[in-house]
């Protein structure tokens, strides 16, 4: 991930994918300066960045960079003007932090980026199709204790086990008041592995193997984008907003009586207010800009598998989805970023 040097001499500017192509007509930036873009800490994010940046560098004549961070300080950066765009936004993450700056004008939202971020719990369909299949009928997390053989612990004889978050992550805790709620806890040992890796490891492993498991995990990420499509999602209670709130407030999970699916989420694109208001052609890109949960875990997991940076998998990402991107261009942003690609 490209990242920017603040001096006192002015801004370091960065030239990877700078250079228009041979036989491009060339474009002339709407600003004198770099974009700069909030380099998240996470996959997704970077991955954006650099498929945003192409576009720019390629279609719009224009520099870019990115300063890394967490959440918190990006968006405080954003409000300085040190950050142009954060391209991916999840505003339960930011919780209270983003509506003050948003009502006080400081920030702008640019649309929705992709509108399906998922949280579940999935089993693998080889479970549950075929007339053999061990877990045949297995439709709700209500039905799993029908099942708690088929999904045995090794260490807990006669308990199933479900793969649950790294301890401390948010995630974990949400699961472990659903486990409570759901009646799970006399069936199933709320297993947490010790690194977000190892959760990982163990999924792609049992899947690749056909062994049976019954985990959480979220998308976009590499790991659904490797096995989404072998997989079932269970059926949980259909949302409802305030059995979701009271949920979440109990601080003790044994209290939990009722819990329901965590909904798709909506994630964004915003910008600094005043750079939004100085850039219109490129606000306008990446206000059309917009793609699907199921695009980023499948870049991500070409990443994983082939060890290719964010900048490779956006050149990717780019030829293999050319009529969903030129929708976001005009005509002549678009043949020059063609003739890059097709350069690359």
């Amino acid at each position: 991930m490209r990242s920017i040097q603040l001096a006192a001499a002015g801004i370091a500017l960065s030239a990877a994918f700078a250079v228009a192509p041979a036989g491009a007509a060339e474009a002339q930036c709407e600003i004198d300066r770099p974009v700069v873009f909030a380099g998240l800490d996470w996959d997704s994010n970077a991955f954006h960045n650099s498929v945003a940046q192409f576009i720019l560098e390629n279609g719009y004549g224009c520099q870019t960079d990115s300063i890394p961070g967490s959440t918190i300080p990006m968006l405080n950066g954003m409000v300085r003007g040190d950050i142009d765009v954060t391209m991916e936004v999840w505003k339960s993450v930011l919780g209270d932090a983003l509506p003050p700056v948003e009502e006080a004008g400081k920030v702008v939202n640019l649309g929705v980026n992709f509108p399906d971020a998922l949280q579940a719990w999935f089993i693998p369909k080889y479970l549950v199709e075929g007339e053999d299949a061990p877990a045949k009928g297995l439709t709700s997390v209500y039905d799993l204790p029908k099942y708690k053989e088929v999904f045995a612990d090794p260490e807990e004889p006669g308990m199933g086990r479900f793969y649950n978050c790294v301890p401390g992550w948010g995630c974990e805790v949400v699961n472990t008041k659903k486990m409570h709620a759901y009646g799970l806890t006399d069936d199933f040992v709320n297993f947490r592995p010790g690194t977000g890796a190892s959760m990982a490891a163990a999924i792609e492993s049992s899947i690749l193997r056909k062994k049976p498991i019954v985990f959480y995990y979220w998308g976009p990420t590499w790991v659904l984008g490797k096995v989404q499509d072998q997989l079932v999602q269970l059926e949980e209670p259909e949302f409802d907003q305030e059995i979701f709130d009271a949920m979440n407030a109990e601080s003790d999970p044994t209290q939990v009586k009722a819990a329901v699916e965590t909904p798709l989420t909506e994630i964004y694109t915003y910008a600094n207010t005043e750079f939004a208001e100085s850039a219109p052609q490129i606000v306008e890109f990446l206000k059309n800009y917009e793609t699907t949960s199921a695009d980023i875990s499948k870049a991500l997991a070409y990443m994983q598998d082939t060890g290719a940076s964010t900048d490779e998998a956006a050149v990717e990402f780019l030829k293999n989805n050319r009529d969903a991107w030129a929708s976001w261009v005009p005509a002549d942003v678009k043949e020059r970023v063609e003739a890059a690609l097709n350069a690359s």
